[in-house]
């Protein structure tokens, strides 16, 4: 049987869905100092009155900005010890390959024709972007609150000023992690649902490419040229979609983590395991004492 690269096809796949399943909320925090991070007013507050004592407007709330980075960047690379190796030495002349048979496929357009990528866009779109909507929301409500505390502060004393943002930074973070772990749940159960179509892909095209004599079947995104007898798909797509109309979905309440601790299907772990099982050599027989 000829060798297939599972991992291309597994990436392509992926990199088709790039854009429908990518992370969604995170892109909305880019204005801020942190992860969903409040916008600080852009009002100033209102003097105090003159026999009030001063009090200085609460900071808004913040979050540390993670370190840079772009001073180890910008370093030479270091000058390290480059130990001699030895020469290869030449072979003897073996058998030559067999003559090559070529096939095209473009994965990215088999993801399109394939009704069960089609249910996974449809599916996770929708908890995508109910995770944007609660996220956009929660936001208001952050801005809201900072307005509030700002507009009050001149009547309330350091104390007070101070427990109402130690509260609103705990509703903060306590959002963050909410946000994070649902959208973790999200990306994980697109991991789970386009890992069934990236196996059944892999199968789909080796029987395809061998129905053909295909030995060597490239991504058409790589290839300047080819015939339509080289492209096979459309031929792919058709015979995924009759033998993978659909895929399992983790529910939107179900995380695929704990769901994998159940016990109630397999898991990546155990895939792991069957092909370490299955690339270790058989062990060789211990040979019998001498008498």
């Amino acid at each position: 049987m000829p060798y297939f690269c599972r991992k291309a096809v597994f990436g392509a796949a992926l990199l088709s869905f790039s854009v429908a399943l990518a992370p969604m909320a995170m892109a909305q925090s880019s204005g801020g100092g942190g992860w969903f991070v409040p916008k600080a007013a852009q009002q100033p507050a209102p003097p105090p009155a003159a026999h009030a004592p001063h009090r200085a407007a609460p900071a808004p709330v913040q979050l540390p900005a993670p370190p840079s980075d772009s001073g180890e960047a910008d370093q030479a690379p270091p000058v390290l010890p480059l130990p001699p190796i030895p020469s290869a030495p030449d072979l003897p002349k073996g058998a030559a390959p067999p003559t090559t048979i070529i096939g095209v496929i473009s994965v990215s357009g088999v993801m399109r024709q394939s009704s069960a990528a089609m249910q996974v866009e449809r599916v996770l779109g929708s908890r995508r972007d109910a995770l944007a909507q609660d996220l956009q929301k929660e936001q208001a409500g952050w801005r809201d609150e900072q307005q509030k505390l700002q507009a009050q502060a001149k009547t309330m004393t350091s104390d007070q000023i101070q427990t109402r943002e130690r509260s609103l930074q705990a509703r903060v973070m306590k959002a963050q992690r909410d946000f994070r772990n649902r959208n973790r749940i999200i990306q994980e159960a697109a991991q789970v649902s386009l890992g069934q179509i990236e196996r059944e892909l892999v199968q789909v095209i080796q029987k395809v490419a061998a129905s053909h004599g295909m030995n060597l079947v490239l991504h058409s995104e790589q290839v300047a040229l080819h015939v339509d007898g080289q492209d096979i798909t459309n031929e792919v797509a058709k015979q995924l979609n009759g033998i993978l109309p659909g895929v399992f979905i983790p529910e939107a309440n179900v995380d695929p983590e704990e769901l994998a601790k159940s016990g109630k299907m397999p898991t990546t772990a155990d895939a792991d395991q069957q092909q370490a099982g299955s690339s270790e050599p058989a062990p060789v027989p211990a040979a019998a004492p001498k008498k």
